[in-house]
Order: structure tokens, then C-alpha cells, then sequence
């Protein structure tokens, strides 16, 4: 990271100019013709930069961002795995780069191959019947699989069946889509254990006949696989539920376990999590959804078939609709498929294991310095609740702090909301050994460092660009714009 701190206005010169336009070739049209109403009452606001300057603003942002490429990412809950080139190598080539979703589907087939294979290794992975990738995210991906369920019990006549079951240990994006689908949720405790109560799920379904069905993420978001799985399924079932499974958290069973073989009936994946897509900033992402064999009908339109050796859009009359422009994002969904088809039957079935494996290489490691809550093996992801020793009043968040001091990003602090001082790492199994004693060995200098020296961790981090921001007032003052920054300056000054 270096200290470059100039907004690109700070750059700015009245009159410089990066780009001179041609003269305009339609000049049987004017900017009078156009309606008052579509025209600015006022100068757009836009910094007046050389193109070296706009080159030079963007190269030195670009150095401050810390990725996988540059190191050790155990952002827990993320599954922040590197993504190898070959996926962008062959997504850039000009044959997929160059496609338009209105071009005839005789001129598409290729394209329309690697779709429909995707979908199919899919559902081998998953123990599903049939998946679409029209969705654009996780998140996204979670309301259309509660769209498919509800259309389910519509046409079942059953109308009356809008409660949709969440433990307390669930991603927040659960009970959220779950009320943009216009359902209601019930909320159940986890046990002592860190799992799923079957008492407590038990009396949240009896005597009700208005069960959906239940969002669970396995393993959870503990890191702890639920090992009452099939009895959960079974009881949610004979309540007339659908099981849903939250596929984030998918990287750990890959290659071992299914959620279809689990008595999941729905589910959602997360290409940039699982399958190794480009992730974080925003996008682009993937989250397909897969159901069982009975709940295919009701999949969004449209849906890539196939007859023989011709490839097919198909546009179901009981689909749930459309959810997306066209078919998802495309080029997202050829990364994952370039992955799949590198990686082959045999190295898939090694993800999980690995990924488990470094896991707990890094509890074992740790947890005398660390408090670990739940005692016992983890999957891909482990959670402390902060430091052993809690006489020093150092927080986790001084911990992730002191760590960026280290060149490390910081794993997720305070999720899940279970415990107090909650850390959850997680390594994937990219992660060498080499990488991740390293890792082991900045967290335990830290732990002393919290005994001997705490205000080094309080007034962490020293040596980013930024020191602590001010997260109150970023909430408070919602600063999106040069615009705004003007507008928040010119209050304060008054």
C-alpha cells in the first residue's frame, strides 16, 4: 500500500481535456430538438483530468486493494479461495466475448453446451434434479429458491403456509429474503452444542399447518456440521415444509457429502465461493438455484434443454416467472464451468477434505491462545471468541486491527452473532502450510502482545493508509459522492 490519497477532483484543471470527440456526423439532429424536461439545469459535475491522469489516479487506487494475489484472505463465511487465470484466460476469448443474447440460437449452440453441462455437473455435485444459473448472487439466489417453495404450495392449494423456519445461527441474508418474498419467519435457538435444537425445532412445528419449509446452512455458520441433519429433514417434512438448503457454506462437503442425500429439496450456490469465480466489490455473481425432480416445473424462465445434440430455450408456463434479463451472468458461469472441468471428478473430491483440513490444523494450533466455544472438530471454518486471557480488555477487533499491521487481511469479527468476541477463519484449501504458520505465528505474537503491550493493539493499525475510521459516523453521514463531500464540507464550515 502506498500513500496516495488524492480524490481524482483534486486533479482537476479547468479546460483539460483526456479525450477530443469527432465532429458529429448527424447533423440533421440539434440538442434543441430535444424536450426541455430530458435536459440538466445545471453543469454535470465531472473532473476535467489528461488521460495520464486518470491512468496514474486508478494505477495508485488499485495498489491499495489487498486480495487473495496479494495475501493470506481467511475472511470467514467468504470461502475467499484463489481463482487460477486459466478461468479469466478462457473467458476473455473473443468467441464468448463477443456473444449477444439475441443472436439465434442456431448460431449460440456452443455457448448453450456450456450452460446446460454446468447445470448438469451441478446437480451431480449436489444430489439435485435440475438447476438454473438465472440468478445473479447468493442473496438472489435464496429468494427465488423461497419463490419456487411458495409457488409449491400455491399449487398445492395450500395457501396458507407462509412460515419459513431459521436457527439463530443463520446468514442474515435468510430472514431477509424470506420477507421480500412476502413470508414470515420463526426463529429457533441453537443448542449447546452450536447445532440446530430438534426440541426446540420440535415445538416450533407442533400442532402449526402453516410450515413453508426451513432455511439451514450445513455446516452452519459455526463451522460445525449438523449431524442431526436427516432427523431435522424428517420432521420439517411431516409438517409439510420444504428443506432449503443455504449453499455458502457448501466448500466444506464438496466432493463428500450432498445436500440432495441430505433430504434437502431446494437449494442456491455461490459460483464465486464454491466454484471459484471472481468475488467481492460487488459483482459480478452467480448463485444457481437447484430443486428436486417435483419441484423442476416451477424453475424460472428461461431454461437451457436439450434434444440430442441440439441445445434449446425453453419457456415453462408453471415457472415462477423470469428473474433475470436473460440467462444469469453468463460469463460467470463459464469460470465456474472452465474450474469444474480443470479441477475433474477426482480433484473435486478433495476440496472439502482439505478445506477441513487446514480448518482445524488452525484450531488445534491456536485454541490455547484462543477461546474456542464449541469444543471438538470443525469443518472448513473455525470460531474463537476472542482471546483466552480476557484481563487484558483487548478486543476482537483490536485483534483484526493489529493483524493488518502484519500484512494479513482480517478474518470476519463479530458473525456469528452467538458470541461476543466471535473470529471465524477461514483458510480454503488454496492455503499452503507454509502460509497459514504464518498466519498461526502473527495471531500468537498478538495474543502476547495483548499481555505485554495492549495499547499496540489499541491503537492498531499503524501502518495501512487509514487508521481507524470512524464506522458511527460513516453510518450517520451517508457521503457517496464528491457531491455530497462538498455539500457535508460547506455544512460544516457554516
Amino acid at each position: 500500500m502506498i500513500a496516495y490519497k488524492k480524490l481524482i477532483f483534486e486533479l482537476s484543471k479547468e479546460d483539460r481535456v483526456g479525450y477530443s470527440l469527432p465532429p458529429s456526423r448527424f447533423t440533421d439532429y440539434s440538442i434543441e430538438d430535444l424536450s426541455n424536461s430530458f435536459k440538466r439545469e445545471s453543469d454535470l459535475l465531472l473532473p476535467e483530468v489528461s488521460e495520464l491522469d486518470v491512468l496514474r489516479h486508478f494505477t495508485n487506487i488499485s495498489n491499495k486493494n489487498f486480495g487473495v494475489e496479494n495475501g493470506f484472505y481467511p475472511l470467514g463465511s467468504c470461502t475467499m479461495k484463489y481463482n487460477p487465470k486459466i478461468n479469466e484466460e478462457i473467458a476473455s476469448l473473443r468467441a464468448f466475448r463477443r456473444l449477444h443474447p439475441l443472436q439465434p440460437i442456431s448460431t449460440v449452440q456452443g455457448a448453450l453446451k456450456v450452460y446446460y453441462e454446468l447445470q448438469k455437473i451441478l446437480s451431480e455435485v449436489s444430489g439435485l434434479h435440475e438447476f438454473t444459473l438465472n440468478s445473479y448472487a447468493g442473496a438472489h439466489g435464496e429468494l427465488v429458491g423461497l419463490m419456487v417453495i411458495k409457488k409449491y404450495h400455491e399449487a398445492n392449494q395450500d395457501f396458507k403456509r407462509n412460515k419459513i423456519i431459521i436457527p439463530d445461527s443463520a446468514h442474515g441474508t435468510n430472514p431477509a429474503s424470506v420477507v421480500v418474498c412476502g413470508m414470515e419467519v420463526i426463529e429457533i435457538k441453537s443448542n449447546e452444542r452450536g447445532r440446530v435444537s430438534i426440541d426446540a425445532l420440535k415445538e416450533a412445528v407442533k400442532d402449526r399447518d402453516d410450515i413453508a419449509g426451513m432455511m439451514l446452512t450445513n455446516p452452519n455458520t459455526l463451522g460445525i456440521f449438523e449431524d442431526d441433519i436427516c432427523e431435522i429433514t424428517k420432521i420439517i417434512h411431516q409438517a409439510g415444509g420444504l428443506m432449503y438448503y443455504d449453499g455458502a457454506n457448501l466448500n466444506a462437503l464438496l466432493g463428500k457429502v450432498r445436500p440432495g442425500d441430505m433430504g434437502f429439496d431446494v437449494m442456491h450456490i455461490n459460483l464465486h465461493k464454491t466454484f471459484s469465480t471472481p468475488h467481492g466489490g460487488g459483482g459480478p455473481g452467480s448463485g444457481p438455484v437447484g430443486v428436486t425432480k417435483e419441484l423442476a416445473e416451477y424453475l424460472p424462465n428461461p431454461r437451457i434443454k436439450k434434444i440430442e445434440d441440439h441445445y434449446y430455450i425453453e419457456n415453462n408456463g408453471d415457472a415462477i416467472g423470469q428473474i433475470s434479463g436473460f440467462y444469469g451472468n453468463y460469463m460467470i458461469a463459464l469460470r465456474a464451468y472452465v474450474y469444474l472441468l480443470t479441477l475433474g471428478k477426482e480433484n473435486i473430491k478433495l476440496i472439502g477434505p482439505y478445506a477441513t483440513l487446514n480448518a482445524n490444523y488452525i484450531k488445534e494450533q491456536l485454541k490455547s491462545l484462543y477461546q474456542l466455544p464449541i469444543d471438538g472438530n470443525c469443518m472448513h471454518e473455525v470460531v474463537f471468541n476472542g482471546l483466552v486471557d480476557k484481563d487484558t480488555e483487548v478486543k476482537t477487533l483490536d485483534i483484526a486491527k493489529r493483524l493488518l499491521d502484519y500484512g494479513m487481511h482480517a478474518p470476519t469479527i463479530y458473525f456469528p452473532l452467538l458470541f461476543p468476541q466471535a473470529i471465524m477463519i477461514e483458510p480454503t484449501e488454496t492455503e499452503s502450510l507454509q502460509t497459514m504458520d504464518e498466519f498461526i505465528s502473527v495471531m500468537k505474537d498478538i495474543a502476547i502482545e495483548a499481555k505485554e503491550h495492549p495499547e499496540r493493539l489499541k491503537e492498531a493499525p499503524t501502518k495501512t493508509p487509514i487508521r481507524r475510521t470512524d464506522e458511527v459516523f460513516a453510518a450517520k453521514e451517508m457521503i457517496f459522492s464528491y457531491k455530497d463531500y462538498l455539500e457535508y464540507r460547506e455544512k460544516r464550515e457554516e
